[in-house]
Order: structure tokens, then C-alpha cells, then sequence
């Protein structure tokens, strides 16, 4: 295994993209549907539609991705089994990794009316916004334990490097949610419901599709799973232990735009569904460079579970070579044709005119927020949780600040200041952390390799 990480950097430059290329078009695929459930609800009725579809959105964003780590928990130490050539130790994780989505999402389920209420509460918004983020959100909330299990079923694919079929799993699952929304809305006329009804359609389907393929790709010849193997009380203890920080890691980014919203919700409608809008060109910069960020999970846990530091060190420099690429092309494309994206994606005047003041804002972020992004995916491959938790927590801190000194004097303008002053803390707090996870790698006798 250790010899087959260690390759040349010329070939690491067309690995990464091997693995990375298919990863960007899954990733992508999903701020795509958020860009049409964003287009179908900014052509219904009002600039409240759309609000309360980016209310409804925002609040999935915390019960779904807050439990993130069953994805990024999964690749992480999947990867590093991966690198051990430990099969055994692959299927366990995989398997507690379900258990615990699928208990997540039975109680989310059990306590879905009164989390819908007070969390939406908390984010704010007019009366009408607030009526259609819960209209929205009861009609998704439904499918949340296969939602979450499909973060599992991700995580496995990324770890073991199966990323065209990782691909074909999110083109399923994106493709019926798009012709959901389109059949609900349009041909059933369900409305602000059938936009959130079709994304739990898409859910539930997405983890028929995602089990056959677990199934299918399982490492044969292994002897029957025992109970005591997956409730082994070292491997839980980690499993909770990476899953905590990691959870409290999403907290705080969850907290970061949660904050972001509410202020942009106290300054009308208008900016808040602007705003909204806006965050589609972050949400899908976001997924684009994750794309980066998810192969570097993958190959700096299989280089630690292989013990080749130089594998690591290849894997971070090249990764992060192509995010920077990426990132640029990013903000060249928001800068030149952002207003005609932002008129794709509503026909009502007063919100396209907030977006356009501004997209200065959302066209500089990808450039500000690549290192935080790719940092991220290696401390996650790592499975460093601790750090990666800590020094989101800083970010945190250090954007609470900016938008108090910055939204008074400069209203929105100052909020997304703050946001970009937010994604550049996340790269600078986890830079001086990274030569600790090169250290830590031992790296085994030639004879032994």
C-alpha cells in the first residue's frame, strides 16, 4: 500500500484529478437543485416565497448538515482503513455510522413540530416568510433518516475512493428531486409544499438507490459481523469522539450563517431574499471547491493509514495547488456574469436589484474561502477533529466581532465584510496547525513496508 501512495508528483497532479473531477460534478449537483427550488420559488408570488423557501433551507442546513460528521466522520476513518487494506475495519465503521444516522433521524423525527418552531423562531423573518418555511419544512422533515443515511453511504464512496459511483449517486438523487419540484409544483400545484415534499421524495429514493450500492460494492470473503465488533467500546469511543468535534464544528459555521441570515432578515425582505440569492453563488462555490477538499479526505487518510508522510505531504500541496485554480475561476465567472445569474434566478425587480449592489461581496469570497475549505478536508482525512472544531470556534468568534463593529456603519455591505473577514480566520486559524499532522505520521522500517 505505502508503495502505491508514494508516486511521483507528476502523477499525484493527475491523481488528484482523477478523484477530484468526479467529485466537483457531484458536488455541484447539489446547489443546482437549490438553484431551482430558489428559481421555482422566486417565480411564485412574492419576494416571501422565496424567503420562506430560504428560511426553510436554512433550517435543513442545521438539521441535516449539522449532522455532517456522519459523512465527514465516515470518509475519514473509512480512508484510513482504506490505506491499511483493512476491510474488516471498513465494513464496522460503515455500519455504526448508519446506526447512529438512523437513529439521529427517528429523533428528529419525534421532535420535528416543536425544533420547526423555535428554530425557525430564532432565525426571524416576516409572519408571511415564517408561514412558508413551515409549510416548506414540514413537508421535507419526513425523509431525515434517509437523508442522513446518504451522508453515510457519501462518506464510504469518498473513503474508498469510489467517486464515479459516488457521482452517479448524488446525479440520482438530484435528478428525481428536480423533476419533483417541477411535477409537484407545476403539475400538482402543491406549491411552497411540493418544493420541500419533492426533496424528501428525492431522499428516500436516493437511499434505495445508495443501499443497493453498499451492498453491491461490500468486501467479499469476510466472515459474518459481529455485535461485539460493532459496539466495541474503543471503536465507539472514537466514533462519538470524532462525531462530537465535528458536530461542533458544523455548529459553528451553522451558527455563522444562521447570524448572517437573522441580521440580513432585520434589514426587510427584500435583502433577505437578496441575500439568499447571493448565498446560491457562495453554496455553489462552496460545493465546487469541496470537490478538492474531498480528495484530500481521501488521500491524506489513506496516507496516514498507509504511514507514507511523503504520500501526505504530496496530497496536500497538489489538492491545494487545484483548489486556488478553482477558486479563481470562480470569482472571474461571479465577477463577468454574475447579474445574469441573479436574473435566471428571480423576475421580481426589487430583489435583483439588492443582489446586483451586492455581488462584489459574493464574487470575492471563493478567493477568500478556498484555504479554509481545503484545510478542512485535510484535518478531516486526518480525523484531527479537535483542532478542526477549535479553530472553527475562533472563526466563529472573530465574525461575531467583525459584524458587530462592521453592520451598524455599513448595513448588508458590513455584513458580508464580515462573512469574507469569517471565511479567511477559518484558513488562518488552521494553517499553523498543519506541520503537527505530518509529524504525527510514523512512518514504518523499510523492511516492514
Amino acid at each position: 500500500m505505502s508503495r502505491r501512495l508514494a508516486t511521483a508528483p507528476a502523477g499525484w497532479h493527475r491523481r488528484v484529478l482523477q478523484l477530484a473531477f468526479p467529485i466537483v460534478l457531484a458536488n455541484l449537483t447539489q446547489p443546482i437543485l437549490g438553484a431551482v427550488d430558489t428559481a421555482v420559488a422566486g417565480h411564485l408570488h412574492s419576494a416571501a416565497d422565496l424567503g420562506g423557501v430560504a428560511l426553510g433551507g436554512l433550517f435543513f442546513n442545521f438539521v441535516f448538515w449539522g449532522f455532517g460528521f456522519l459523512r465527514m466522520g465516515t470518509t475519514g476513518l473509512v480512508a484510513q482503513a482504506f490505506g491499511a487494506a483493512d476491510p474488516n475495519a471498513l465494513r464496522a465503521n460503515v455500519v455504526r455510522a448508519l446506526l447512529l444516522a438512523f437513529a439521529i433521524g427517528a429523533v428528529v423525527l419525534v421532535v420535528q413540530t416543536p425544533l420547526i418552531h423555535y428554530a425557525l423562531a430564532a432565525i426571524g423573518g416576516s409572519d408571511e416568510v415564517q408561514r412558508n418555511a413551515r409549510v416548506y419544512s414540514a413537508a421535507r422533515i419526513g425523509s431525515a433518516p434517509f437523508a442522513l443515511a446518504n451522508y453515510v453511504v457519501l462518506g464510504y464512496l469518498l473513503g474508498t475512493q469510489r467517486v464515479r459511483i459516488a457521482l452517479a449517486t448524488q446525479v440520482f438523487v438530484n435528478a428525481v428531486n428536480v423533476v419533483a419540484v417541477l411535477v409537484y409544483v407545476y403539475v400538482f400545484g402543491w406549491g411552497i409544499a411540493g418544493i420541500g415534499a419533492a426533496t424528501a421524495t428525492a431522499d428516500t429514493l436516493g437511499f434505495v438507490f445508495g443501499a443497493g450500492v453498499l451492498w453491491y460494492a461490500r468486501p467479499r470473503g469476510l466472515s459474518p459481523l459481529r455485535l461485539a465488533t460493532v459496539v466495541d467500546p474503543a471503536a465507539l469511543k472514537q466514533l462519538v469522539a470524532i462525531n462530537r468535534d465535528i458536530f461542533l464544528r458544523t455548529m459553528c459555521l451553522l451558527g455563522s450563517f444562521g447570524w448572517f441570515a437573522h441580521l440580513g432578515a432585520r434589514q426587510g425582505d427584500a435583502i433577505l431574499a437578496a441575500n439568499a440569492l447571493l448565498l446560491n453563488f457562495q453554496t455553489f462555490m462552496a460545493y465546487g471547491l469541496d470537490g478538492f477538499a474531498h480528495a484530500a479526505e481521501a488521500l491524506v487518510g489513506a496516507a496516514i493509514g498507509a504511514r507514507n508522510r511523503d504520500a501526505f505531504q504530496h496530497a496536500v500541496r497538489v489538492t491545494m495547488f487545484w483548489s486556488v485554480i478553482g477558486a479563481a475561476a470562480f470569482t472571474i465567472v461571479y465577477w463577468v456574469g454574475g447579474a445574469w445569474i441573479i436574473d435566471r434566478l428571480t423576475d421580481q425587480e426589487p430583489v435583483r436589484t439588492a443582489a446586483r449592489t451586492f455581488l462584489p461581496w459574493a464574487a470575492l469570497s471563493p478567493v477568500v474561502s478556498v484555504w479554509g475549505f481545503l484545510l478542512d478536508g485535510v484535518f478531516i482525512g486526518a480525523t484531527r477533529t479537535r483542532e478542526l472544531m477549535q479553530a472553527m470556534a475562533v472563526s466563529l468568534g472573530v465574525f461575531l466581532v467583525a459584524s458587530w463593529l462592521l453592520v451598524a456603519p455599513f448595513a448588508n455591505h458590513g455584513l458580508w465584510a464580515a462573512l469574507l473577514v469569517f471565511m479567511a480566520s477559518r484558513g488562518l486559524a488552521l494553517s499553523p496547525l498543519l506541520p503537527r499532522i505530518a509529524a504525527a505520521i510514523r512512518v514504518p522500517a523499510a523492511g516492514m513496508q
